[in-house]
């Protein structure tokens, strides 16, 4: 028979809660700004405190949570200057993972990504801020896993997860009504095989709603 330790158990419980903040920040969940407490995260997750404290241990090293001097851990506040960082990342990364996914880019592939557009179009027309990012990163995502790189699609998701707030605070300021019209772009591009065109549609889709809020 095989013995769980306590120390297995708490691995697996700090993974789970890991991930599940992860995707909480990512998919701008948690507002920028926001106070988060080991009593408080234990209690709404019925866990104990150590999980919780490496949980945000490992999220404030990627930069989706910021540690202050005072030890209080919060959903980071970007900049102007750091949300350009950011839209100037991906404005180099998100092209060059879309370039190398495009010759694996078969049919099905296509018809997965407008599936996932029309659920981004859903979310807009529900006014959903949350189901629109969530589905616009898939949307990302998705394509981006046919590039067969996955250190540089690691590097990608760690500056989603840092912009996960602040993309919440830029889809309230847009106000969309429509689903990005680059997104469809990128859909004809990968159709008819155009890799410049594909490069720009990727490019001004990623950094354009960054940048209207740095303004």
């Amino acid at each position: 028979m095989t013995t769980i330790s306590t120390r297995q158990i708490d691995t697996a419980v700090h993974d789970k809660l890991y991930r599940r903040l992860r995707m909480q920040i990512m998919h701008g969940e948690i507002p920028p700004g926001t106070p988060l407490t080991l009593r408080g995260l234990a209690k709404e997750n019925g866990v104990s405190m150590t999980p919780v404290r490496e949980a945000l241990r490992r999220l404030v090293a990627e930069g989706a949570l910021f540690l202050s001097a005072s030890g209080r851990v919060i959903t980071p506040l970007l900049s102007n200057d750091r949300i350009e960082e950011l839209a100037a990342l991906r404005a180099l990364i998100e092209p060059e993972l879309a370039s190398r996914a495009l010759p694996r880019a078969h049919m099905a592939l296509i018809d997965r990504l407008t599936t996932i557009n029309h659920a981004n179009a859903e979310a807009v027309v529900k006014m959903d801020a949350i189901g629109y990012i969530r589905t616009n990163l898939e949307f990302h995502r998705t394509l981006y896993l046919r590039a067969q790189a996955p250190a540089i699609l690691a590097v990608i998701e760690t500056v989603w997860l840092q912009l996960g707030p602040t993309m919440r605070a830029v889809y309230n300021q847009m106000q969309r009504n429509e689903p990005p019209r680059h997104h469809r772009l990128i859909l004809a591009a990968l159709r008819a095989g155009d890799e410049p065109g594909l490069r720009l549609a990727v490019r001004t889709d990623v950094t354009q709603g960054l940048r209207h809020l740095a303004q």
